[in-house]
């Protein structure tokens, strides 16, 4: 059994969600102790339990016992199933972190599969469902025949209430392979590596403003949306960034934004270039800080020049591993990509090699 210090450099719930997505698709079972430890109240959260519960359902796993604040357990996956799965974090629970744990092993289940997550669609330190649906989803293009995301509903702290609906037509099934090192083969052949290496050119800037009802008298969403296109027309390309108005149970917000990149003026398919920013819309604040805060992120973001901002690098650290000659030059590499490629290395047959802002996928053989 694979045994993981949940103390681990950053300390957070990422370790626990990114361990029990490749634990599930490699059919290795852990152990993890010391959960959240770097964390005011350390322990699991709701969104893990309901990471683990829906993970029950959706490949007959077996853990230890688990309940809010548990800060140890066992888990034991068996095979994945494709199916219909109804999922209700039951507060403002972040969605997207809870599909941190649920997404990697539904690329690769034996037919359709379609989450339906009630829960936060935005919050404090978490990419939202909009940075996941224009910015994430993109690059794992290449594990699927197809994968879709729709936002029903918005759902803001404290109350959540926000819903989505995730489709995802797998190209590879996993179970039809005799074991996992066969399956890494295929994919080996059959799909490109993860290469992010080079800006290129700025083509166009993008992005989306959800604000709850209650804040349309205040044209708070104008208010963020003329502020960004006065940071970010400097580059002198098409900006398009829409604002809506929505019935949510919490009053709150966000926005995203992100900039599209093209080589010899095509958009690369497999691998695009896609820098995101986001800014949450929270009491105290006002409109014109936040339009700002996000756009002067995004500007960062391209005037760095890397390909990949830190927030992506950690969230496609778990993907990568799957693909060596993968290889991506980030902006910065935070605790949290270190945390996650410290539990890909112990699932997956590979090593990180980390050299200044390069991160690159090698096989085990080689990295050690």
């Amino acid at each position: 059994m694979i045994e993981l210090d949940g103390a681990y450099l950053e300390g957070g719930g990422a370790l626990v969600r990114v361990a029990l997505a490749l634990s599930t698709i490699t059919g290795q079972p852990f152990k993890v102790t010391n959960i959240r430890a770097g964390r005011p109240k350390p322990g699991l959260k709701a969104q893990h339990l309901t990471s683990i519960n829906t993970l029950k359902e959706l490949c007959d796993a077996k853990t230890s016992e688990v309940k809010l604040g548990t800060t140890e357990f066992w888990y034991h996956p068996k095979t994945i199933k494709k199916g219909k799965f109804e999922v209700d974090i039951g507060t403002a629970g972040s969605i997207s972190l809870l599909l941190q744990a649920l997404m990697l092993p539904s690329l690769f289940a034996p037919g359709k599969v379609t989450l339906t997550i009630k829960g936060g669609t935005c919050g404090k330190w978490q990419a939202s469902v909009d940075y996941l649906q224009n910015i994430l989803l993109p690059y794992l293009n290449r594990f699927v025949d197809s994968i879709e995301m729709k936002i029903l509903k918005r759902g803001y702290y404290p109350k959540g209430g926000g819903e989505i609906l995730l489709e995802i037509r797998p190209r590879f099934h996993i179970k039809e392979f005799e074991n996992f090192n066969l399956f890494m083969e295929e994919l080996q052949f059959k799909t490109p590596p993860v290469t992010l290496i080079e800006q290129g050119k700025l083509e166009q800037i993008r992005g989306v403003i959800n604000v709850s009802l209650e804040l349309q008298e205040k044209e708070v969403g104008d208010r963020i949306k003329r502020m960004m296109e006065s940071v970010l027309k400097t580059y002198e390309v098409p900006i398009n960034i829409r604002d809506e108005y929505v019935n949510a149970r919490s009053i709150g917000g966000e926005t995203v934004v992100w900039a599209l990149f093209s080589k010899e003026g095509q958009m690369d398919y497999d691998n695009p270039i896609i820098l995101g920013a986001s800014a949450l819309i929270e009491p105290g604040r006002s409109s014109e800080e936040i339009g700002k805060e996000a756009a002067n992120k995004l500007k960062e973001h391209i005037n760095s020049e890397t390909a990949v901002e830190e927030h992506l690098a950690d969230q496609l650290i778990q993907f990568m591993g799957l693909r060596l000659d993968s290889k991506i030059k980030v902006e910065e590499i935070t605790n949290h990509t270190k945390t996650n490629i410290y539990v890909a290395e112990k699932f997956l047959p590979i090593g990180f090699k980390v050299e200044k802002n390069m991160i690159s996928v090698e096989s085990s053989s080689e990295s050690h």
